[in-house]
């Protein structure tokens, strides 16, 4: 079931998909072709590959590549590969190869650790941006880069840089997501990057998501889409009540975001494998968890 994508560009529904590992730790590419295909088969409209899900972080350069390429050739739906870096130099080389490989578009993170000012951040993604031809997707998430791209820094890009198109938003502050869509240029997108948000970024502006729990609730989440689309505000509030479940078992403190959706992905039978390190281990009781998650779901 796949929601119907409108005028969005890359689609409305995109997960921000999970990069298998055999039981050695090494990158399974089958299983990324399968898991794909899998994934695009319940809803999803276009994927993410090497994001935050993706453990981007204990990826090698080479490792991504080959994810993307892997990925490209598995599904007919926009594939939006993660390219980003703390280091500019490391985000162009990124995505200059990532371009090559078979991507759709480019998501770039904000540069994390290093906190660069505001200054810094539109030099860094312009400089990405200018690496390749493709539609460009900030990824605005402060919880894990610790810097906010300003919105003011997100409308002067999207005014002076043409193939800047988007932003994921998982910045969690509301009213200056309504700011920025009141503001922004005609095309530029704003994709939910939180799933417990994802409805009242819609009822912003917002075009769709870029979500974790449609692992396994991409059809649902394909369904809230079109109830919203369709005017059934009513409806998509319904599909969201029931799928707070989900929202509230993809990621916490105990076991943060992916090991969830890993544990998820073995009670289906769908490849994943474990977390690489310093994610995980996987703690006792996540696998009933995820049970009861597809049961609310009428999943039993």
């Amino acid at each position: 079931m796949q929601a119907r994508s409108g005028g969005a560009r890359f689609g409305r529904v995109l997960t921000a998909m999970v990069s298998p590992f055999a039981a050695d730790g090494s990158l399974d590419l089958d299983g990324a072709g399968v898991l794909a295909r899998w994934l695009v088969e319940h809803g999803s409209e276009g994927l993410v590959i090497a994001g935050t899900t993706g453990e981007s972080p204990t990826l090698t350069h080479g490792e991504q590549i080959d994810l993307v390429a892997a990925v490209a050739d598995a599904v007919d739906v926009p594939v939006i590969a993660g390219a980003g870096s703390n280091d500019t130099v490391a985000a162009v080389e990124l995505t200059q190869r990532c371009s090559e490989a078979g991507a759709a578009g480019i998501l770039t993170v904000t540069p994390y650790y290093n906190r660069p000012s505001q200054a810094g951040l539109v030099h860094h993604f312009g400089a990405v941006a200018g690496a390749t031809d493709l539609p460009v997707i900030l990824y605005d998430i402060p919880t894990r880069s610790g810097r906010k791209i300003d919105t003011d820094t997100i409308l002067r890009l999207a005014d002076e840089v043409d193939n800047i198109v988007a932003v994921k938003d998982a910045a969690g502050n509301l009213p200056e997501t309504a700011r920025l869509i009141a503001a922004a240029p005609d095309g530029f997108e704003v994709y939910s990057g939180e799933d417990a948000l994802t409805l009242a970024l819609l009822a912003l502006g917002a075009v769709g998501t870029i979500s974790v729990a449609s692992h396994w609730c991409g059809p649902e989440t394909a369904a809230l889409m079109d109830a919203f689309f369709d005017g059934d505000v009513a409806g998509a509030a319904a599909i969201n009540r029931r799928l707070i479940p989900s929202y509230d078992f993809e990621s916490g403190d105990l076991n943060p975001n992916p090991v969830p959706t890993k544990a998820m992905l073995k009670v289906l039978g769908l490849p994943g494998g474990d977390c690489r390190p310093p994610m995980g281990p996987e703690p006792d009781g996540l696998a009933d968890r995820a049970r009861q998650v597809l049961v609310g779901l009428g999943r039993g």
